[in-house]
């Protein structure tokens, strides 16, 4: 039963992508409606920020739409439009880690020019989050984007092995190696929580 569903999803959404190549932007709305949620979550697993999971969700649709005319109707949508999401979300990582050093860099001379005066934490943002919340969070930030990705893929998305596979690119032992490793370093960051 859920395959028919599954194969009834791909034939409609084929429909709606040749529909939506043809100009008809309607057919590409339907499409933006059943994948926007799933685009959200893919984004909030690897920012782990809701606003930046609402700005590059909502972006990857306004890229898809503009490359619609490359994209194959004979071939699924979602994973196309993961791609999108997916590199928009390790660009953001990677320009932050870039405004990060460049920061940390200048920090010396900001010292200086502020007279050495200590910077005022907001005392809002520790009292929203709980400490095992905000441990958990700092704990998958900091694995590498490829175990992060592979994790949130697997644990918050439910996707299967060979989903994850497919939707990368890569061998189901690379997901299971990733994923393990993710898991490992996870569990040794939060060691005394768990």
């Amino acid at each position: 039963m859920e395959r028919d569903r599954s194969a009834e999803i791909e034939v409609s959404d084929n429909l709606l992508v040749l529909k939506a190549q043809a100009g008809d932007r309607e057919a590409f709305g339907e499409l933006v409606k059943r994948y926007m949620r799933r685009a959200y979550y893919a984004a909030l697993g690897l920012t782990g920020s809701h606003e930046d999971a609402m700005d590059l969700s909502q972006e990857a649709f306004i890229r898809a739409y503009r490359a619609r005319a490359s994209l194959d109707p004979d071939r699924p949508f979602y994973p196309w439009l993961y791609q999108i999401v997916r590199r928009l979300c390790f660009n953001l990582a990677r320009d932050r880690r870039t405004r990060r050093r460049r920061l940390e860099e200048a920090t010396p001379w900001l010292r200086d020019q502020a007279g050495a005066r200590s910077s005022v934490s907001d005392p809002g943002c520790s009292a929203e989050r709980s400490e095992l919340r905000s441990r958990l969070e700092a704990a998958i930030d900091a694995l590498p984007e490829r175990e992060r990705e592979v994790l949130v893929l697997k644990e918050f998305e439910g996707l299967r092995y060979r989903e994850i596979a497919d939707l990368l690119g890569i061998p189901i032992g690379t997901v299971m190696s990733r994923l393990y490793t993710a898991r490992r370093n996870l569990a040794e960051h939060l060691g005394d929580v768990l």
